[in-house]
């Protein structure tokens, strides 16, 4: 079964997360993805380390299906390798400050100078064209100023999300655009550049509280876990764990009061519709709280299913690895990896495809594990390989 991206080669000069992912799920697409860092290492290789070289958890994940190149291409002959690097490309991944680009040679004229028909795909933290333009920012920055982390938590105490949505997002949205100046390209030859960015990411996942407030001006503070537009949804302790309910809707909530003995609540005015039990949560999350500390999170869930009511349980990574479902849909890849104790549980390819091949084809790279190989496709001799080294050019 044929990869949709075989033919296209893809240099990712990516840092972290939004790039890296971006370039990963190119790659889970069959692209060559050639993963450029820095001689002694990027700093990102290095985050959640696993083994003793150092080689981390977020790594492996965002950079698995790739090639391995080591390069400093501030270096006149570091130049003329990303030079030649870029006439080969079709794809230039890249989330670094336009400054850093021009002087790399990676902003969009010095490509398409070497390439006509090159894609540069760009992520910053703020966007172009706002007074924090040229600011560096990670995801959690995107939390904190699309309003997400105030409406987290408790009022009074901001919260950030433990994992790192926006940087994921704003990887989604890249690899989309990617795919779409591809697809622009076949019908006009033009390559463009594809600008996303974190702060971008973050609005759009936090758009709807956004204009609510534009509109009715709520004035919404949070709630900890209880949602504010309809309940129940909330999480709740059983007698042996926590469990998440969500509801929305009449059908389901009408199902709910059936099962937990209230059906008069239906006459309510205060449970008339989502928003109204939204604004009430509170006494219904009460109720819920009565409810399922009576009960064990096997109990409590088997009921709620039986009722045909969105449920699950609060689980520990650990509890996630162990759980039978997340084993039967082999979500997880077990990938060995150099060094480690065992293999590494990466997340495959976020969807599938019934007649393209997509997924985890192989691990990571190790630290400049293919400079070599790539050094000579590009046309370098053995003793020009060995002169880069001793300059570390490579």
């Amino acid at each position: 079964m044929a990869a949709v991206l075989d033919a296209i080669r893809v240099l990712d000069f990516g840092r972290y997360i939004a790039g890296p992912f971006c370039a990963a799920l190119l790659a889970d697409l069959g692209a060559d993805v050639i993963r450029v860092e820095k001689v002694r290492g990027s700093e990102d290789r290095f985050v959640i380390p696993l083994n003793e070289a150092g080689d981390g958890a977020m790594f492996m994940q965002v950079n698995r299906n790739k090639r391995g190149l080591t390069l400093n291409p501030m270096k006149p002959d570091g130049r003329e390798v990303v030079r030649r690097l870029v006439a080969t490309a079709d794809v230039v991944v890249a989330n670094l400050p336009d400054s850093a680009l021009t002087a790399m040679g990676l902003d969009y004229r010095s490509l398409a100078a070497v390439r006509p028909g090159v894609i540069l795909t760009s992520v910053s933290a703020f966007g172009a064209g706002g007074p924090l333009s040229g600011k560096l920012g990670f995801d959690g920055i995107g939390q904190a100023m699309s309003s997400a982390m105030y409406l987290s938590g408790r009022p009074g105490e901001p919260t950030k999300s433990y994992v790192p949505w926006v940087d994921f997002t704003t990887a989604l949205s890249a690899t989309v655009g990617t795919l779409a100046a591809l697809m622009a390209r076949q019908q006009t030859g033009r390559g463009q550049e594809v600008k996303g960015s974190l702060l971008a990411s973050a609005l759009t996942i936090a758009n709807t509280p956004l204009i609510e407030q534009a509109v009715n001006a709520p004035d919404r503070v949070a709630t900890l876990n209880r949602s504010q537009v309809s309940a129940p949804s909330d999480t709740h302790r059983t007698r042996d764990g926590w469990i998440l309910v969500q509801t929305i809707g009449q059908p389901l909530f009408e199902r709910w009061t059936t099962l937990i003995g209230e059906p008069h609540w239906l006459e309510d005015p205060r449970f008339k519709d989502d928003i109204s039990r939204g604004d009430h949560g509170e006494v219904i999350s009460e109720r819920m709280v009565t409810w399922c500390a009576e009960r064990t999170t096997e109990a409590a869930l088997s009921a709620l299913e039986e009722a045909r009511i969105p449920a699950g349980p609060v689980y520990s990574p650990q509890q996630t690895l162990d759980d039978p479902h997340v084993q039967a849909v082999r979500f997880l890849k077990a990938v060995e990896f150099p060094g480690s104790s065992s293999p590494a549980p990466v997340a495959d390819t976020p969807f599938s495809m019934s007649e393209t091949q997509t997924g985890i084809r192989h691990r990571a790279p190790l630290l400049g594990e293919h400079t070599d190989q790539i050094l000579s496709e590009l046309g370098y001799k053995p003793a020009e390989i060995v002169a880069l080294r001793v300059a570390r050019v490579v």
